[in-house]
């Protein structure tokens, strides 16, 4: 059995942590077309199944005209099954497209109810969000009743999450899914792309499509064929364009002059969104928002100060003034802090400097 399997799609999210409306436009038509070619490719190989690992769209702000979309993609594909966990973001509630909406015939959208699809070539078990939290997993509900056949897993969830944030978020344990012994379980909930091997096989395709700086690298689909317990995947990249942190060390510099001549002078792939990152010990005073204006690169979505001011502070702290005794006592604190309290104090010397420069 051959499938696709996809997750976090987020198709309409506001794309905010971009900060601008045009490109959160132009992203929200490049979930369309990564979407379209998710289903050409399922077209053109003779594709099975489609597993949509939660997270689908985002429930504050799809429109039924994406919705529409989204179910023209899939009448393309009637000979293959598709099948649907809500995520988080997407749960399975009254007022969800999910409980409101006609879908097309060949789509599964699971509950939050556990069920079985009993099938030739395997069974597949799922189960949904039916809110924007699921405390209590339903993994104990769980167990395989034909361990001859192959056996397939699909749900959203946060594996082995450790803080309380991700505990609202179905967290299971990857040891309690091993036990459980699915060939495959397909996940979704993180949007880096992860595979756990084990005797069994469990991803995260990650995002389908880049939402931001904390999404860095290549997103699509992963691809993969199930047969007698024997499972083979393939990660498809789908988005043509990546985000890119990039540093630069302004510690050599000495003029805002320099500065932005060396961001002009950057080889950018036009394809891709850039977070200019600035790092080292800066000589000169910086001004992110007047620099990203007089750049005036549509690629170049964000500038970031990281830098810290270049100070001898042995001298300063000579020095009989308000800023020699500030350094002064500041030194003597780090000399005498813990390792886990020295980033703190650099931290305020950092910003005392700063305001007593003005």
């Amino acid at each position: 059995m051959k499938f696709v399997h996809i997750a976090d799609m987020h198709f309409d999210t506001s794309f905010s942590q971009i900060n601008d409306s045009n490109l959160g436009t132009l992203r929200r038509l490049d979930q369309r077309k990564v979407f379209k070619k998710v289903i050409d490719y399922i077209e053109e190989n003779g594709i099975d199944c489609l597993f949509i690992a939660g997270d689908l769209y985002e429930h504050k702000y799809i429109r039924e005209s994406t919705i529409e979309y989204i179910n023209t993609q899939f009448k393309r594909i009637k000979n293959t099954q598709i099948y649907i966990t809500p995520g988080n973001h997407d749960p399975y509630i009254q007022n969800s497209y999910y409980t409101r909406y006609t879908w097309s015939d060949n789509v599964k959208i699971f509950t939050s109810k556990v069920e079985k699809v009993e099938l030739p070539e395997f069974d597949l078990y799922g189960f949904g969000f039916d809110d924007f939290y699921m405390r209590d997993s339903k993994l104990n509900q769980i167990q395989i009743d034909n361990k001859e056949k192959d056996n397939i897993l699909i749900m959203h969830a946060s594996l082995d999450g450790g803080s309380d944030d991700e505990r609202c978020y179905n967290t299971v344990s990857s040891s309690k899914l091993r036990q459980l012994g699915f060939d495959y379980v397909a996940l979704g909930h993180v949007h880096k792309r992860t595979t756990l091997e084990s005797g069994n096989v469990f991803v995260y395709p990650g995002s389908t499509v880049s939402l931001g700086f904390d999404e860095l690298g290549a997103h699509g689909m992963v691809v993969g064929e199930i047969n007698n317990h024997n499972v083979s995947t393939e990660f498809i990249p789908l988005d043509e364009s990546e985000f890119v942190v990039t540093d630069i060390d302004v510690s050599d510099l000495n003029s805002i002059e320099d500065l932005i001549e060396h961001i002009t002078n950057l080889e950018l792939n036009i394809n891709n969104y850039y977070e200019i990152n600035l790092i080292g010990n800066r000589n000169f005073e910086i001004d992110i928002y007047n620099i990203k204006k007089i750049i005036n690169n549509p690629r170049i979505i964000k500038v970031k100060n990281s830098t810290k001011i270049a100070y001898n502070l042995e001298k300063l702290a000579g020095d009989y003034n308000l800023k020699g005794l500030f350094v002064k006592e500041m030194m003597e604190r780090l000399e005498k802090a813990e390792e886990s309290e020295k980033k703190i104090i650099s931290d305020a010397l950092e910003i005392g400097l700063g305001i007593l420069e003005k």
